[in-house]
C-alpha cells in the first residue's frame, strides 16, 4: 500500500497548526468527524487536547486505529458513532512505543 503524506492546515482553539498525515488517515479522521457531525478541526482539536505525549501527527494516526479496531471487534460496519473523546487505550498508547 503506498500512501501519500499530506500536509493540511487545522485550527485548534483559534491557532492555525499544519498536521502530516497520511492519505488514509486523513480519509479515516473526516469520515470520523462526519459520522459525529463534528468539523475536522474539532475532532482534531478533541484528539489534541486529550494526548498525554507524542506529537499531533501520532496520535491522529492511534486514533484513527483505535476507532477501527474498535469497530470491528462490536462487529459493526459503523465508521463514526459513540464519543467524541480519544479511547482511552490510545491516549497512552504512544508512551509505549
Amino acid at each position: 500500500m503506498n500512501s501519500m503524506v499530506v500536509k493540511r492546515s487545522v485550527v485548534i482553539n483559534h491557532h492555525k497548526t499544519s498536521v502530516s498525515l497520511e492519505d488514509a488517515f486523513w480519509k479515516g479522521i473526516k469520515s470520523i468527524a462526519a459520522a459525529r457531525n463534528m468539523t475536522l478541526s474539532d475532532l482534531v482539536a478533541t484528539v489534541n487536547s486529550d494526548r498525554r505525549q507524542g506529537n499531533l501527527s501520532s496520535a491522529l494516526r492511534l486514533y484513527v486505529l483505535e476507532h477501527y479496531r474498535t469497530t470491528a471487534a462490536n462487529g459493526g460496519p459503523e465508521v463514526g458513532g459513540g464519543s467524541s473523546r480519544q479511547p482511552d487505550s490510545a491516549q497512552g498508547a504512544s508512551a509505549r512505543t
